[in-house]
């Protein structure tokens, strides 16, 4: 069986110093003890699917890790286990605490939108989303970008209501990866029922950011996207 060793030394054999600038500025999230490897999430992503099997031990074991790559790979690693169709649900539900309880470490936005979607949103399918609130309260905006990512899973099956409404818990959101969020989900959410987007939009005009609005509504037609709030 595969262990945090294994994932570890397979980043580091592929790890390439010159690459390391360009992938660190994709960390957003202000941890200074945060360092890169210099491999390319491709590769992560390669790693990562040949080690799904990882125990969940193993797997906070590279979320305790400060390179970049390697707590990308434990999130990868956890986004594939969750996708698995028969996976036990004590082994889901497992997967669902591991991601709450240790979200310190699930600390930059592509780190959240890469598992968010199956270990979060499609675990409470048929379960309470008050979680979803809490998180979209939070002071840390990893987790309230988690609580509207999620909210993907239910998108998927053609339920919206849970994303307008965390959206307008985070319509005033001063943190612009939480603005690209709310636009792009409500945008999507918008597909599926445009006259509810057009209402989000029009309730929260005093609280969104303009640039928000353009993102959300740039699927509507011309007409109504002259008359929505600016």
């Amino acid at each position: 069986m595969p262990d945090a060793d294994t994932v570890i030394a397979e980043l580091e054999h592929i790890a390439s110093p010159a690459a390391r600038a360009g992938i660190q500025r994709f960390f957003k999230g202000g941890d200074p003890k945060t360092t890169t490897l210099g491999v390319p999430f491709g590769h992560v992503f390669q790693v990562a699917k040949r080690n799904a099997d990882l125990d969940l031990d193993q797997i906070e074991r590279l979320l305790d890790d400060n390179r970049y790559e390697i707590r990308m790979a434990a999130v990868a690693i956890m986004d594939a286990k969750a996708r698995r169709k028969r996976l036990p649900d004590g082994e889901r539900k497992a997967l669902f605490d591991l991601y709450l309880r240790r979200h310190d470490r699930i600390n930059n936005w592509d780190l959240v939108d890469r598992a968010a979607p199956h270990v979060i949103g499609e675990y409470l399918i048929d379960k309470d989303r008050a979680v979803l609130d809490k998180l979209a309260r939070s002071t840390d905006p990893h987790e309230r970008r988690t609580a509207i990512v999620s909210t993907h899973a239910l998108l998927k099956r053609g339920e919206v209501t849970d994303t307008f409404r965390i959206a307008a818990i985070l319509a005033d959101d001063s943190d612009p990866y939480i603005q690209k969020a709310v636009a792009s989900w409500t945008r999507e959410a918008g597909k599926r029922n445009e006259s509810a987007l057009i209402d989000f939009l029009n309730r929260n005009r005093n609280r969104l950011p303009r640039t928000t609005v353009t993102e959300a509504s740039k699927n509507l037609p011309k007409d109504i996207r002259r008359r929505l709030p600016t």
